[in-house]
């Protein structure tokens, strides 16, 4: 696996004297290295899907993208509810149908305001003429708090619909398995209970989660989840049906007899913020907020290292092939937005 760090001037806090000379100085440094731009100009961007040779990623503002061979179209999406603009919230979770190619359906997380309360839903979209709409109503009323929204949409190998929620800052939550915060869900395409989900008439998979925003499946079938820890303890866990993942009861290297502490863990004191992640040859790659990379973590050896850093917040990666795909998230009003922020990557694997 090639190692590229990347520590560009541009994302220094202070101004150069001619700030597109510098960008146009490091954007040739990641040309040398092997990243490519592939689309610039996102707002916001949350979830990236790729079919053939196109993308679809989702910008929190409530426009989807399609990126194909250079070209770049924000679509429209009519959604039947108010998308939220609070911190955090607004169109989150994207996925493809398997079918896509055929169908244009899709499957959508989004934050909605019904009058002086916050929603979360999951939904399916159907593109026509360039325009997403919302089609049916799958899963609604999951709380909405200040943050904590969790969003992540993935069909898994078992072609059953998984979805992270957070807790929405209400802690206990997470251990009540007759909510849906704080959870990680699996329901059938459909909006229905699997047969064999671990609690009886419940989308409910796993629990005791505080804000897991990647989802990602081994070649066995082995899923793994990221999610934010309290302020650093980020975590990477091994996810398996029924189990209780402690918040807020333990996190990072805490235990307790009956619940499951992570494969990986920040520690107390770093803070990944970990979002999107993939898996390839043995390694999970995620995405990081906070810790602005992407870190690579080896499941033969146990060990991590930052794969890439120096351009920003990372909000979502999909592995495709040779190459890993990769979306910055500067602009999300906790970032550096830098020319052209923010914007889609890949480098070669």
């Amino acid at each position: 696996m090639l190692l590229i760090v990347i520590m560009m001037v541009g994302c220094s806090t202070s101004k150069p004297t001619n700030h597109e000379q510098e960008k146009g100085t490091a954007m040739q440094t990641l040309s040398n290295r092997g990243i490519e731009v592939i689309a610039e100009n996102l707002e916001i961007p949350w979830a990236i899907e790729k079919v053939e040779n196109q993308f679809y990623i989702t910008e929190r503002t409530g426009h989807i993208v399609k990126i194909q061979e250079g070209t770049m179209e924000r679509q429209q999406v009519r959604l039947k509810q108010e998308l939220a603009t609070a911190a955090e919230a607004g169109l989150l979770g994207f996925v493809l149908a398997p079918d896509f190619t055929q169908s244009k359906l899709a499957y959508a997380y989004y934050t909605y305001v019904d009058g002086d309360k916050q929603f979360n839903r999951i939904v399916t979209l159907r593109q026509k003429d360039d325009v997403w709409y919302e089609e049916q109503l799958l899963l609604d009323h999951i709380v909405s708090g200040a943050f904590h929204h969790g969003g992540r949409l993935k069909i898994g190998p078992d072609g059953k619909l998984y979805a992270t929620v957070g807790d929405a800052v209400q802690a206990s939550v997470a251990q009540d398995l007759s909510a849906l915060e704080g959870k990680i869900l699996r329901m059938n395409l459909d909006g229905s209970v699997p047969q064999d989900n671990p609690f009886p008439n419940s989308v409910v998979y796993s629990y005791g989660h505080r804000n897991p925003q990647g989802l990602a499946w081994s070649l066995d079938g082995v899923l793994f989840a990221s999610e934010h820890g309290n302020s650093a303890n980020d975590e990477i866990n091994i996810i398996e049906a029924g189990q209780n993942y402690g918040w807020p009861i333990i996190e990072g290297n805490e235990t307790q007899r009956g619940m499951i502490s992570p494969l990986f863990t920040s520690g107390s004191n770093t803070t990944w913020a970990p979002s999107g992640m993939d898996y390839d040859d043995n390694n999970l790659y995620v995405a990081a907020l906070r810790g602005t990379a992407i870190l690579e973590f080896n499941l033969a050896t146990n060990k991590q290292r930052e794969l890439i850093t120096g351009l920003g917040r990372i909000r979502d990666i999909v592995v495709d092939e040779q190459y890993l795909y990769f979306v910055s998230n500067n602009t999300d009003g906790r970032g550096n937005p830098q020319h052209n922020d923010d914007k889609l990557y890949r480098i070669p694997l």
